[in-house]
């Protein structure tokens, strides 16, 4: 049984084009990635993590801005947090910001997140997690989703009893990513779970976790009985997976247009966190985008050692002439950034779940 990933699917008044999410990522949702994923065929893009914790007190340290761009949405911004009236309040912030859902997190399973009672921490804490969804689901009026983890051992099922008590507090869409949270990202995504899951509850469910490609995704969907799928590794430094899974185009990008497509990534994430920062945060996008044999892998640490992204720019250029007339092309059809909406909002430091 194939299933269609162009058919739309909707959680209360949101419509998402289709059937694909690309999932939030520390260190590597900023808007750069997100618009690029609405490009390629993401129906639904998400933002990093967002501290609740930073948003009451104002002081961690800025990380960067949240931007919302009319090209990006619909946007879900996650918050994480252990409080139920932190959470709240965090939660009408970005709804102000212009966010169209608030998803919250129960599936990160970082140390520095988890011994402060959130994360993938929640889901042995039924209590406390229905209470925050149900603090933040009465205090906004855009959809609340939550992201969960099977649970914290392996062979745990908490997600299978605490879904529907999500549902039953406000929860309005369920993304499951079925390894545990001390499996990080080893071994396989059980997605027999997220079939119970289905199972189990009235909304729709995201399905997390191994989809890497067109079949992949298909067959997850066909068996679970999933609204969508959610993609996240597969797609750093590869928007083409994405075009791949949503339309079955399995042609391989020409070195001119990564190389297009990496000068771009660049340009906006120095918009978007000044040079300084974006020095730093660009240098493992460059292995992602120049891997999978696409150029050697002496290449890309070249690049690494190079001191300024001018240089980085220009050595890019040089490896593939063609690329300035591919991002020309590329920046013509960028929206110029007028109607973005900049979130003064520190960025969580954290891993994602």
């Amino acid at each position: 049984m194939q299933v269609d990933l162009l058919s739309p699917w909707w959680i209360r008044d949101v419509e998402i084009p289709t059937r694909l999410v690309l999932a939030p990522m520390a260190g590597v949702s900023v808007q750069a990635f997100r618009r690029q994923g609405r490009r390629f065929g993401a129906g639904l893009v998400c933002s990093e993590m967002v501290s609740c914790a930073g948003l009451q007190h104002g002081n961690e340290r800025t990380l960067g801005y949240l931007r919302i761009s009319s090209d990006e949405r619909p946007l879900a911004v996650q918050v994480f947090g252990s409080e139920p009236e932190v959470m709240a309040e965090a939660a009408r912030m970005v709804e102000d910001a212009g966010a169209d859902l608030v998803d919250v997190n129960f599936g990160c399973p970082v140390r520095k997140v988890t011994k402060t009672g959130a994360g993938a921490t929640l889901l042995e804490d039924p209590e406390r997690a229905c209470a925050i969804v149900s603090a933040v689901a009465s205090a906004v009026s855009v959809p609340v989703t939550v992201k969960m983890r099977r649970g914290l051992a392996n062979g745990s099922r908490s997600c299978l009893e605490l879904g529907p008590r999500l549902v039953e507090a406000g929860a309005e869409s369920l993304t499951l990513h079925p390894r545990s949270a001390k499996q990080m990202y080893t071994g396989e995504a059980d997605h027999s779970l997220t079939a119970e899951l289905v199972s189990r509850v009235d909304v729709p469910v995201i399905a997390s976790g191994d989809v890497t490609s067109r079949a992949r995704a298909q067959a997850i969907l066909a068996t679970t009985g999933a609204a969508a799928v959610m993609v996240g590794r597969a797609a750093q430094g590869n928007p083409w997976a994405l075009r791949e899974i949503v339309e079955g185009d399995a042609e391989q990008p020409a070195r001119e247009e990564v190389v297009a497509e990496l000068i771009l990534f660049m340009r906006e994430t120095v918009r978007e966190l000044g040079e300084r920062r974006a020095t730093g945060f660009l240098k493992k996008f460059y292995g992602w985008y120049l891997g999978r044999g696409r150029f050697p892998r002496p290449f890309k640490q070249e690049l690494v050692q190079l001191e300024t992204l001018d240089e980085v720019e220009a050595r890019l250029f040089a490896a593939a002439p063609g690329a300035a007339e591919v991002l020309a092309s590329l920046e013509a059809e960028q929206p110029d950034g007028a109607d973005d909406v900049v979130l003064d909002l520190p960025i969580s430091i954290y891993g994602g779940g």
